[in-house]
């Protein structure tokens, strides 16, 4: 188990100056406090422990070399910035990091002027740091601009866009090419092996022997020698054909990304370099905590765990993504034209489940939600059912392929937005809640959201059996509601909601998880003397318009619930079709502000925006008192 944190020296810097000025033989140590207070900090606040042991050496070499905020250091998805913070003036607040008002799990321009750029999705550094390249170089100036990029994230169109026109674009910039073979699972593609070969070409391989024998049979400064000159080369036969070269990149490594000095060295000899370069790093996401290491998906991004073994405490209920997971493997089982794809994450989506039943039907493309998109279209052309599974803040990058690609050509691809709603500790660069509103008015689509884990089956049998269209299906993070599991599966009759309570005085017409909170509401307004009706929208497109109107016409309001941006989201939509049909019923829209809500613990943030079921009934009583 490692120590708890020492701030014997971490404790003295208060900014990067403070770290330049420390003795090169203490980084090691320095390197070692680090890690500890990552290890104990984040088994209670919970974070992305993985990357940013990975990440350690090279935070520490860059702020060594460099000067922020002069210059700029961009993290791509900026999830592996911690070790960064705590180097700019924010280690007495780390305690706080993904908590309520607290530090925020990301880069945050608001937060520090640090934090160049701030974003939570892959591909952003490079083009953005290009763009920072740009204005630099038209206003006159010298300072650097380092984008450091996973080798996850050169799987991304937008990054090899950026690729495409560094060369063009400026001739002073530094790409930091962070490789450990992982995003959030182990990468795939073929840029994954190319970098894997850039480490383990028959060269290099030789080099390593080479190297040994020499060291073995020589001593000293005689050694070093001639190791420097068979790694010299190995780089002129290998990087001269190397794809970064063909793209106007000088390449710099494979360095070892744990070897402080030489990572301080060669981003010297970069930065006096007149051109731009890449520079190549090897890391190991987890180093230093062994339970991180050996298993780099759960530690990718974890909660709260116990510090000794990395044992994480496991509900009974199961969450919705381990629901979703078993139940498209139920339904494959008996449809061989069931297709699952992800970009890069089959364990948070629980395809993995899929992926070890139905291997050969399993298709993982990387971080490159717009090709899964398109590569899903391809697929139902041929008459095969495609799942694709991805997080809903990943999805808005699809939002092309629904509409001209899937509903344009009414296509049959079944999209299915995990994460759909609050994301409460990653904050607003994870929460799901503008997708309704920039998917709804595409036409030829079927959109719906679960009440719980069982009806999430349901509405995936329901997608099964369309095949002339797209459709499209939301569901929260975390545990489902708790309902006995497996179920039979069984398609739903399309735009059609369920009336789950009778009432006579409002409607509270809930989608999907905000049907829990219905059903307190419902029984808060009860005490209080009005009757409430309970309605399971369960369709978002097309509405239950029967449903809608019976209900307008038997209640005095309207109240929709969603987990969701109010503008533009599924109230909208109600209200919009009642006004078609000059229905004068008032419509009470409860949702999320149409704004970029925090991060903090879920039960903070409702009751921060009135979203509680106490706050809820004190809103729908007020406005019926008001009339």
């Amino acid at each position: 188990m490692p120590n708890s944190p020492s701030s014997d020296l971490l404790g003295t810097i208060k900014s990067p100056q403070d770290l330049k000025n420390l003795p090169a033989e203490q980084l090691g140590r320095l390197a070692e406090e680090i890690r500890s207070t990552l290890i104990h900090t984040l088994a209670e606040t919970g974070g992305h422990l993985a990357p940013n042991l990975g990440l350690v050496e090279l935070s520490i070499a860059l702020h060594r070399v460099f000067s922020t905020p002069r210059d700029k250091i961009l993290f791509d998805v900026s999830h592996q910035c911690y070790v960064h913070k705590l180097f700019t003036g924010r280690a007495e607040r780390f305690q706080s990091i993904r908590q309520f008002q607290g530090l925020s799990g990301f880069c945050k321009r608001s937060e520090s002027e640090h934090d160049a750029y701030g974003a939570g999705h892959a591909g952003t550094a490079l083009s953005a740091g290009l763009g920072m390249a740009a204005a630099r170089d038209l206003a006159g100036d010298d300072y650097h601009i380092i984008s450091v990029v996973g080798d996850g994230a050169f799987t991304c169109g937008t990054t090899l866009e950026g690729l495409n026109n560094i060369a063009t674009t400026t001739r002073k910039f530094i790409l930091i090419l962070n490789d450990n073979e992982w995003s959030i699972d182990r990468n795939v593609g073929a840029l994954s092996r190319y970098f894997s070969s850039l480490q383990e070409t028959d060269t290099y391989a030789w080099l390593r022997e080479q190297t040994k024998t020499i060291i073995e049979k020589l001593a000293g400064e005689a050694a070093r020698k001639q190791v420097s000159k068979l790694v010299h080369a190995a780089h002129s036969i290998i990087t001269p054909l190397s794809f970064f070269q063909e793209l106007g990149l000088s390449y710099y490594g494979p360095v070892d990304g744990h070897d402080t000095q030489r990572l301080e060295k060669i981003l010297r000899i970069a930065s006096k370099h007149n051109g731009p370069v890449i520079i190549h790093v090897i890391t190991e996401k987890g180093r230093g905590y062994e339970p991180a290491s050996s298993n780099p998906t759960k530690f990718h991004g974890i909660g709260q765990y116990n510090i000794e073994d990395g044992s994480t405490s496991k509900g009974a209920v199961i969450s919705y993504s381990e629901a979703f997971g078993t139940h498209l493997s139920t339904l494959a089982a008996d449809d061989p034209d069931i297709t699952a794809i992800t970009a890069a994450m089959p364990t948070g989506t629980r395809l993995d489940i899929f992926r070890s039943k139905f291997p050969r039907r399993y298709f993982d493309v990387g971080i490159a939600e717009e090709h899964a998109a398109l590569f899903a279209c391809g697929m139902a052309t041929q008459g095969l059912k495609p799942y694709l599974a991805v997080y809903s803040t990943f999805m808005q990058r699809c939002v092309d392929m629904i509409q001209h690609d899937a509903a344009l050509q009414s296509l049959p691809v079944k999209f299915c937005m995990d994460r759909a709603g609050l994301s409460p500790d990653d904050g607003p660069t994870h929460h799901g809640l503008f997708d309704i509103a920039m998917m709804r008015a595409i036409p030829n689509l079927v959109m719906m959201q679960p009440k719980d884990e069982a009806e999430l089956g349901h509405m995936l049998c329901t997608m099964n059996g369309i095949s002339d269209r797209p459709s499209l299906i939301r569901y929260p993070r975390g545990n489902g509601e708790g309902v006995a599991m497996p179920v039979e599966l069984k398609p739903l009759p399309i735009g059609k909601a369920e009336l789950i309570a009778p009432g006579t005085d409002v409607t509270l017409l809930a989608l999907g998880n905000m049907n829990g909170y219905a059903a307190k509401v419902r029984e808060l307004l009860h005490a209080a003397g009005i009757s409430a009706a309970h309605v399971n929208a369960r369709f978002i497109c097309p509405l239950d318009e029967e449903c809608l109107l019976r209900q307008a016409a038997e209640t005095r309001l309207i109240v929709t619930l969603e987990d969701h941006v109010i503008a533009g989201g599924f109230g909208s939509a109600v209200m919009e079709l009642l006004n078609e049909k000059q229905c004068t019923t008032p419509v009470l829209r409860i949702g999320w502000p149409n704004e970029f809500i925090e991060h903090g613990r879920e039960e903070q943030l409702r009751a921060l925006h009135g979203l509680t079921p106490d706050a809820i009934a004190a809103t729908i009583s007020a406005h019926l008192n008001a009339r």
